[in-house]
């Protein structure tokens, strides 16, 4: 996995320096330094992403589920290396919708995990309600999905980047609702997702089904 997001920053690197600065004459499948810019971004952030999770178990002292890590690595792997470098954004229909479903979806389930870590207990449903919980969950992937859009923005403005897809891949500039709709889009399936997780998750809670139980991060126990 790793190799996946270092073998190609040498080409990236290279594409940047060689790479026309703009497509003029709008030609479809010509990539511009902007293009290798973001891919260059993507892969370093994919790099460091895939240490984060240790990082933050060591450091918190806390328990990171195999299904949850498993899930994680996937999503990065189909959102940079598959998304950005082999180009699916733009030959596989909806996949960018897709991620930011599954993306919401998963938020939405760590969600569960920080109200439990927050309340210091095993089962969150002891203390606080199904409702709240499912809720919390709801509104946090929410909250993270429109600061994902926030990123995108500000690094489309700074570097010159097209993560917000406000421009054909030859180029040409979208106006007026086409140049909101994939940001919106994102927005909108991102919630669906959340929702969706969120009442799976609610139900979970409520009758006791434990669905949930196998994504739960822990905190470790102390051997003092």
């Amino acid at each position: 996995m790793l190799a996946s997001f270092v073998i190609p920053l040498g080409f990236i690197i290279y594409r940047i320096i060689t790479a026309p600065v703009s497509n003029d004459l709008h030609v479809a499948n010509i990539k511009v330094k902007s293009d290798y810019v973001l891919m260059f971004i993507q892969c370093v952030l994919g790099i460091v992403a895939l240490f984060i999770p240790n990082i933050i178990s060591k450091k918190k002292k806390i328990t990171i589920p195999d299904a949850m890590y498993i899930v994680y690595v996937i999503f990065l792997y189909a959102a940079i290396f598959l998304g950005e470098v082999r180009d699916f954004y733009y030959r596989v229909p909806h996949w960018d919708s897709i991620l930011h479903t599954f993306s919401g979806g998963a938020i939405a389930s760590l969600g569960f995990s920080v109200v439990s870590l927050l309340n210091n207990q095993d089962k969150v449903s002891i203390n606080l309600s199904p409702f709240f919980v499912a809720l919390f969950s709801f509104c946090f992937a929410v909250t993270l999905g429109a600061f994902w859009e926030i990123y995108e923005f500000t690094f489309d403005g700074l570097l010159g980047l097209n993560m917000q897809k406000f421009a054909l891949e030859n180029g040409t500039n979208l106006v007026g609702r086409m140049a909101l709709m994939d940001t919106m889009k994102d927005l909108i399936v991102d919630s669906i997702g959340a929702l969706v997780i969120s009442i799976i998750g609610y139900i979970s809670l409520k009758y006791k089904k434990g669905w949930f139980d196998k994504l739960m991060i822990t905190k470790q126990k102390d051997n003092n």
